[in-house]
């Protein structure tokens, strides 16, 4: 069947902004260094608001730059040349115009309105970076949260062969709403759909919701070792993985340094990692990691193949600080003979 979209993801649209910070002023803001926390939205723009003033007084940088798990993704899948669009919100303020702004550029569809009549801003992670490279993170999710079912567009999603989820809008009854029309109008298209697990602390709130959800929605899931093992109540890798590929037809599980493997009803692939000089910074391996995979499901590549191309998104990711890739995708699978 033919098809518009390679990939269509739907997630929390988050804009990352970073900035030099001193450990004074961490502990004026009484953020745990080295944390994430979460904030509401007075907090965001008050916190917003010292980070750009401080960036003016210094002269130092500020950088504003598009996130979020999904769609750090789909920014993957675009670079190694997939046809990409995207499903979250923004509000019409200048994180949200940034975040729009970042994705087209990265040759990413995204057309799903602003959100108007709410006084709701985008949401934002708000990134301080002292002098010793530790990163305390204080997150708004702000519009992101609100992504609703009206927001899915069933044409977008019919002309899409894979619609992909992000774990971290489950925490949401709207969110979920969401992917649960997105999921029926992919299935009844004849479609897949898949989902990232996200974070083992949402697989502890919604274990059991979650379980139901991938056996009737999902055909492809994305995790890490921490994930699975938490999904299932066990220290088993090898028992965890039999569960998961009775629960998906497909599924690609990351192992850290031990690279990853591809589970599929009695087939099972170990890939190896691809090595790097230095870890900059693991901000979005796994978003990359699945922006490889699909993109080679896309292509009708072997499994093996699809999990590499992960592994090699991977490594480029982690090699230097930002959760999107900095060179070519499809230049680099060119070069390693992927594609």
């Amino acid at each position: 069947m033919s098809s518009e979209y390679d990939v269509t993801a739907v997630g929390n649209a988050i804009v990352d902004v970073l900035a030099p910070a001193s450990e004074a002023f961490i502990v004026a803001e009484g953020l745990p260094k080295g944390g994430m926390t979460l904030i509401d939205q007075h907090r965001a723009l008050n916190l917003y608001g010292k980070m750009v003033a401080r960036a003016e007084k210094t002269s130092e940088d500020l950088t504003q730059e598009s996130g979020g798990s999904a769609g750090n993704t789909i920014a993957g899948v675009a670079s190694f040349g997939g046809k990409a669009a995207y499903i979250g919100k923004v509000a019409h303020d200048e994180l949200g115009e940034v975040f729009s702004r970042d994705l087209k550029k990265s040759g990413v569809h995204f057309d799903v309105p602003f959100l108007h009549d709410d006084p709701t801003h985008t949401g934002r992670c708000l990134i301080n970076v002292t002098e010793d490279g530790q990163r305390t993170m204080a997150t708004f999710l702000g519009a992101a949260a609100l992504v609703q079912p009206e927001d899915v567009d069933p044409q977008l999603i019919r002309a899409s062969q894979i619609t992909y989820l992000e774990g971290y809008l489950f925490d949401t009854p709207s969110g979920r709403a969401a992917f649960a029309k997105a999921c029926e109008i992919a299935r009844s298209a004849g479609r897949k759909t898949a989902m990232t697990l996200s974070d083992s602390f949402v697989v502890d709130r919604w274990r059991t919701d979650l379980l139901a959800f991938i056996d009737q929605h999902i055909d492809l899931v994305f995790a890490n070792e921490s994930e699975l093992l938490s999904l299932f109540q066990t220290e088993d890798f090898d028992k965890a993985a039999r569960y998961l590929k009775s629960k998906a037809d497909l599924a690609f599980v990351t192992r850290s340094e031990r690279g990853s493997v591809a589970l599929k009803a009695d087939l099972s692939h170990d890939i190896p990692v691809y090595p790097v000089a230095e870890v900059v910074d693991t901000t979005g391996a796994g978003d990359q990691y699945a922006a490889g995979v699909m993109y080679g499901l896309t292509q009708g590549l072997h499994l093996e193949t699809c999990g590499r191309l992960g592994a090699l998104a991977a490594a480029e990711v982690i090699s230097h600080y930002g959760p999107r890739p900095q060179v070519s995708y499809a230049e680099l699978a060119k070069q390693n003979g992927l594609i």
